[in-house]
């Protein structure tokens, strides 16, 4: 069973959608009993780092997710999932801080895109659309999915570099746009899978595949 995580921030009907058609045994749920006892964790992205770390405590889900990954749950952060996966963000952080926390699985501050490049050309902020992903070493999130392959992007904060990235892509600057724990099935993606056409169906599946291997099935 695969938990997608819902912090009352936005439709998750996607997301299931996504994994239920890859195959997945999923449930979408609050109850942070049920994310600690989960098979494999789902966190989606919708809304801002600070309402949704600040909804995540309230309702018990921060404890419960770190509980369930140390278990060996495998999990997958989805754009705003992704940056929670972090230890802080800037993402309606109260002025003067201190900044709002995340998960900690990564080290590091999730900040703002930048609106220009290093030689001052304008882009636009939110990144909004279809942008390549660009990864090295092969990993099993990305299995069946060749290099340079075009992903459904809606943002406007960006994850630090950190030895967990395998995979970048660029508007403005490279940015991180997948991680992985080092070691551990705990990965998180800044575009959205579940709106990638074949490519983000594919992720999906890998990811219902990496459960049920971690499961033993």
């Amino acid at each position: 069973m695969i938990v997608i995580v819902d912090y009352h921030k936005g439709n998750l009907l996607s997301v299931e959608r996504g994994l239920a058609g890859a195959g997945a045994a999923v449930r979408v749920t609050d109850d942070a009993a049920l994310i600690r006892a989960a098979d494999a964790v789902v966190l989606p992205g919708v809304g801002a780092f600070a309402d949704a770390a600040a909804s995540m405590e309230a309702l018990g889900q921060m404890d419960a997710v770190r509980e369930a990954v140390a278990a060996g749950a495998p999990f997958l952060g989805i754009c705003l999932g992704m940056h929670l996966m972090f230890e802080e963000g800037l993402e309606h952080a109260p002025e003067g801080g201190p900044n709002p926390r995340g998960l900690g699985f990564i080290p590091g501050c999730v900040g703002a895109l930048p609106r220009t490049d290093s030689e001052g050309r304008a882009y636009k902020v939110p990144h909004v659309g279809w942008n390549s992903v660009e990864f090295g070493e092969p990993s099993p999130l990305f299995a069946g999915i060749a290099p340079s392959e075009f992903f459904y992007f809606t943002h406007s904060f960006i994850a630090p570099p950190s030895a967990a990235t395998i995979a970048e892509t660029t508007h403005s600057v490279t940015f991180p746009c997948a991680v992985q724990v080092p070691g551990a099935p705990v990965f998180g993606v800044q575009f959205h899978p579940e709106k990638s056409s074949d490519a983000g169906a594919q992720l999906l599946a890998n990811f219902a595949t990496i459960a049920r291997e971690a499961r033993g099935v």
